[in-house]
């Protein structure tokens, strides 16, 4: 039975991942800010009451996993908002910074003791983190945080290769969650299902390769 935790499993993209990992008769633990009625009626251990803002609650909830115990770690959790030139918001900028790019780091860190030789961790970026695919501009604090995000998750596939531990790096898609609005053209259960597939593909080859749900490249 693998054992996957994820992050931000209580609505959208990951209680989907949540549900069909479950369905495959995986153990699933959850890590997330807020409990959902949803989580709750599920077969799950959860982690309540995280901020992901705070690199110590971070740290501490990864020591209650025991050594070489995990198999997946999917960084799903993230904060989105737009900032214009007009309207600079730096404070928000700086949380998008702590919990879409620094917190996916901070945790992957702290939990490489559960992780074990052919370990998977999965990043849920985004494609807004490309620079030579951003067409429209703004989105500054997401934009940067994302692309931050996409260069820790190169290093940390080159640093782990040696471990065999395994990095994939994707863009869920533009998925109707709440985060956006419920705005988008796919639901959180396609997206959830390509996820599942693309972290199912995650070997030696593609590790630190930044990809669709949908499996096309994505570039840098």
């Amino acid at each position: 039975m693998q054992h996957v935790v994820i992050t931000g499993g209580n609505r959208g993209i990951g209680l989907s991942l949540v549900k069909q990992y479950l369905a495959k008769g995986c153990k699933v633990t959850v890590l997330c800010r807020t409990m959902s009625a949803e989580l709750a009626d599920l077969d799950v251990t959860v982690h309540s009451g995280i901020d992901f803002s705070q690199p110590e609650q971070l740290q501490q909830v990864a020591q209650q996993f025991s050594n070489n115990s995990v198999d997946i770690l999917i960084n799903n959790a993230g904060i989105f908002s737009n900032e214009t030139l007009n309207e600079l918001d730096l404070s928000r900028i700086q949380a998008q910074f702590q919990v879409d790019a620094l917190a996916p780091l901070v945790l992957s860190h702290a939990m490489l003791p559960a992780l074990r030789k052919g370990s998977k961790i999965a990043m849920i970026t985004s494609r807004m983190g490309s620079i030579s695919d951003n067409g429209s501009g703004a989105y500054y604090g997401y934009r940067m945080a994302k692309a931050a995000l996409n260069a820790a998750s190169v290093s940390l596939s080159l640093d782990l290769a040696s471990q065999q531990i395994y990095v994939g790096i994707y863009h869920p898609g533009f998925v109707k969650t709440q985060m956006v609005g419920f705005a988008g053209d796919i639901s959180p259960d396609e997206a959830a299902r390509r996820l599942v597939e693309r972290i199912h593909e995650l070997t030696a080859s593609n590790s630190g390769q930044f990809f669709h749900s949908s499996g096309e490249a994505l570039p840098w």
